[in-house]
C-alpha cells in the first residue's frame, strides 16, 4: 500500500525544489556574468587588435606614398640623364651616320636653340651640317608618335627661325632607345631617317631604298 503523503512531506518537497531553483539561478546568474566579463574582453581585445591593424595600415600608407614619390623622383631624374646620355651618343655617331648615305658632314651640335617674337622658340636636339644639308635629329629615350608629329613641325618652321640656313636641303631624323615597330615605320613613312640602338652604339634602321624627304 502506497505512503500516504503528509503536509510536513509535500512542504520539504517543495522548500527542496525551491532551494534548487535558487541554486539554478546562481548558477545561472554566475555564468551570465562569466558570460559578459568574457564577452567584454574579447571585446575589447578586438577594439585594440582593430585600432593596431588601422594605425598599421596608415603608416603602411605613409610608408608607401613616400616610397612611391621617391621611386618617381628617381625616374624622372634618370629619365633626363638617360636622355642626354642618349643624345650625346647620337651626336658622336653622326659624323659615320649620315656619310653613309652620302652625306659627310662638317659639323655636329647639341641643342641649338632660337627665339621668335610672340615667345616662340625653337630647340634642335642634335644638328648635323655639311656645305648643303641640314638634318635635324630628336632625341628620345623612348620615341612616341607625338615626338615625330612635333619633330615634323619643327622641320617645317626651320627656316624661319634658323634662316642662316635657307639655302640648305632640311632633312629629318629621330632617335630613341625604344622604338616600338610601328612608331619607326610612321616616322619612315614621314621620310625621317630613323636613329635605333645597336649593341653600344646607333644605327640607321632605314632600309637602302629609303629616300629622306627635303623640308
Amino acid at each position: 500500500m502506497p505512503e500516504t503523503l503528509t503536509v510536513d512531506d509535500v512542504w520539504k518537497m517543495f522548500q527542496e525544489t525551491n532551494r534548487l531553483f535558487q541554486e539554478s539561478q546562481q548558477k545561472w546568474e554566475q555564468y551570465s556574468q562569466e558570460s559578459r566579463v568574457k564577452t567584454d574582453r574579447e571585446m575589447h581585445a578586438l577594439r585594440e587588435m582593430f585600432a593596431e591593424t588601422s594605425r598599421q595600415m596608415r603608416e603602411s600608407s605613409e610608408e608607401t606614398d613616400r616610397k612611391i614619390k621617391k621611386v618617381s623622383t628617381l625616374v624622372g631624374n634618370l629619365g633626363s640623364r638617360w636622355g642626354d646620355f642618349v643624345e650625346g651618343i647620337v651626336a658622336a655617331a653622326g659624323t659615320t651616320l649620315f656619310a653613309k648615305w652620302g652625306i659627310p658632314v662638317h659639323k655636329v651640335t647639341r641643342n641649338i636653340k632660337a627665339y621668335l617674337p610672340g615667345n616662340r622658340e625653337m630647340e634642335i636636339d642634335v644638328l648635323v651640317v655639311n656645305t648643303t644639308v641640314a638634318v635635324l635629329v630628336e632625341v628620345k629615350s623612348r620615341l612616341q608618335l607625338k615626338h615625330i608629329q612635333k619633330h615634323i613641325k619643327r622641320l617645317n618652321e626651320f627656316k624661319e627661325f634658323f634662316p642662316e640656313y635657307a639655302d640648305k636641303q632640311t632633312i629629318g631624323a629621330v632617335a630613341g632607345i625604344v622604338i616600338d615597330e610601328q612608331v619607326g615605320r610612321y616616322a619612315m613613312d614621314e621620310g625621317l631617317f630613323v636613329i635605333v640602338q645597336s649593341g653600344e652604339n646607333v644605327e640607321l634602321a632605314n632600309g637602302p631604298d629609303f629616300v629622306p624627304k627635303n623640308w
